[in-house]
């Protein structure tokens, strides 16, 4: 009898400490959650600076996001986006501007910079930078871009309705071209875009004029 209630005890005791070690795990990996990755800002591929591109030189999200106005999602650019301008500019201007004085100096021609970063385009695209051609467009791969904004599979959420009724990018996804590496900004949850919806409907929204934003389970469950 004895025995049996120590193998029940300890038999408790292990599957608490399971219970207690997976939610702690939960707790400081946040995988696969809803509503649960506010701050999420995964390592990229490429360390594409959100904060140059969209902040110092002023690129409309809409350049790189193509579908933001037409689809329900906002679409990741593909590398040819990218090569539009990189095609030309294969590092960042002090350096080049560097590697031109230095040629001055030593009299000679000024060599062809290209940054780390901007190589792993080229491969991707199957460019070479000292030819000026797609030399190598068998080889070339997308890039494998990390997705930071995951909704659950049982969520709809359309781009389109939102950014052709108003609604900032940075509403939802924070200021953006401040963030040197791009995080999620908000949380995302059904409450909060609930309360947003709440809040347009009573004119509560700065810069949205006032309109009926469903609050109805299947406008965005269906």
């Amino acid at each position: 009898m004895r025995n049996g209630f120590l193998l029940r005890s300890i038999g408790i005791g292990v599957l608490l400490l399971l219970i207690a070690g997976g939610v702690l795990y939960l707790q400081q990996t946040n995988i696969n959650r809803p509503g649960n990755h506010q701050g999420y800002s995964p390592k990229q591929p490429i360390d594409f600076s959100h904060q140059m591109h969209a902040g110092e030189l002023e690129i409309s999200c809409n350049y790189c996001h193509t579908s933001v106005e037409k689809s329900q999602t906002a679409e990741i650019p593909a590398t040819s986006t990218c090569m539009n301008c990189h095609k030309f500019v294969s590092a960042p201007w002090d350096s080049v501007k560097l590697e031109e004085q230095r040629a001055e100096e030593e009299e000679r021609d000024p060599n062809l910079i290209v940054s780390a970063e901007i190589r792993k385009i080229y491969e991707s695209a199957g460019f070479d930078p000292q030819s000026m051609e797609y030399s190598n467009t068998d080889d070339a791969q997308s890039i494998r871009w990390t997705k930071v904004h995951n909704l659950p599979d049982f969520v709809a959420f359309e781009h389109r309705r939102h950014v052709t009724a108003g609604v900032d990018c940075q509403q939802c996804h924070g200021d953006v071209a401040a963030m040197e590496r791009v995080e999620q900004a908000k949380s995302l949850s059904m409450g909060w875009c609930v309360n947003c919806h709440r809040d347009v409907n009573n004119d509560l929204v700065s810069g949205l004029e006032k309109r009926y934003a469903s609050t109805d389970c299947g406008a965005c469950h269906y």
